[in-house]
């Protein structure tokens, strides 16, 4: 039931925006104007014809009168007088119906003229109205048109339809800064890597050229011991130099120090 009433609700709706539609009200209005002007005129027509038949009876009458004084001049022309003095007063009456039928003629003339101008002013009003109603047309067509392009202009937007290209620069972006920042990283630790690998194995060449010295000062009676390189070639890795056994004494040590000491300064 409630669906029927918003049913019959939403027909009455539609039903008075159809009828309150500029077009329909501009033909409805056309119409009334031309139907009030059809009345008019066909009043005017039957004003016309009533105006006709009074001057058709004031003619008829005129005549009468007329003949009836041309027979009382015959009855006077014979000496018949009481004939022509009867023949008088039908006369007379006549001319008293003529001067009435004057009255309501004149009047009708009257009423006849005043009805042709304000028809004409009616025509000439419907015209203006019918030109008038066409503009008013083809206004609201325009307006229509303007009401439809800026109901289109609303539903377009041109601010926020690059936001995506620009997200993804700033995305694409981020990537390169967070890629170039990891190779920086990289690099770096390849390049610590590096150096911490060369300072090794300097540290392994100066342990092998200690063990040789201490080798040929006699200062090392341990079997010949695999160099650096050699270790990091054969295990894959650094290796520290195996130890060995000190058998000379402070002396000799020193003796051989004090050795190194002249042969260095010689050089």
């Amino acid at each position: 039931m409630k669906r029927f009433i918003n049913w019959l609700k939403a027909l009455f709706n539609r039903t008075m925006d159809n009828l309150e539609d500029p077009d329909m009200m501009l033909d409805q209005a056309k119409r009334d104007m031309n139907q009030a002007y059809i009345t008019n005129k066909e009043r005017a027509v039957q004003a016309i014809a009533q105006k006709n038949q009074l001057e058709n009876l004031l003619k008829d009458e005129r005549k009468k009168a007329e003949e009836l004084e041309r027979k009382a001049g015959l009855a006077l022309k014979q000496g018949n007088r009481d004939l022509a003095v009867q023949l008088m007063r039908e006369k007379m009456n006549r001319e008293a119906t003529i001067g009435n039928l004057q009255t309501s003629y004149d009047q009708a003339l009257a009423t006849v003229e005043q009805i042709k101008v304000g028809l004409k002013r009616q025509e000439e009003e419907v015209r203006k109205k019918t030109a008038e109603a066409l503009a008013l047309k083809a206004q609201w067509k325009q307006a229509q048109i303007q009401s439809e392009i800026s109901k289109a202009l609303d539903g377009l937007n041109f601010e926020n339809q690059f936001e995506g290209f620009g997200a993804v620069e700033q995305r694409i972006r981020e990537k390169q800064s967070e890629a170039a920042a990891r190779a920086e990283v990289g690099s770096t630790s390849l390049s610590a890597q590096l150096m911490d690998l060369e300072s090794k194995s300097r540290d392994y060449e100066a342990e092998d050229e200690l063990t040789k010295l201490e080798e040929r000062l006699g200062l090392s009676t341990a079997p010949k011991a695999e160099t650096a390189q050699q270790v990091m070639v054969s295990e894959g890795g650094p290796a520290a130099a195996p130890a060995t056994e000190n058998k000379v004494s402070v002396g000799e040590a020193e003796a051989a120090l004090a050795d190194l000491e002249k042969r260095l300064n010689g050089n």
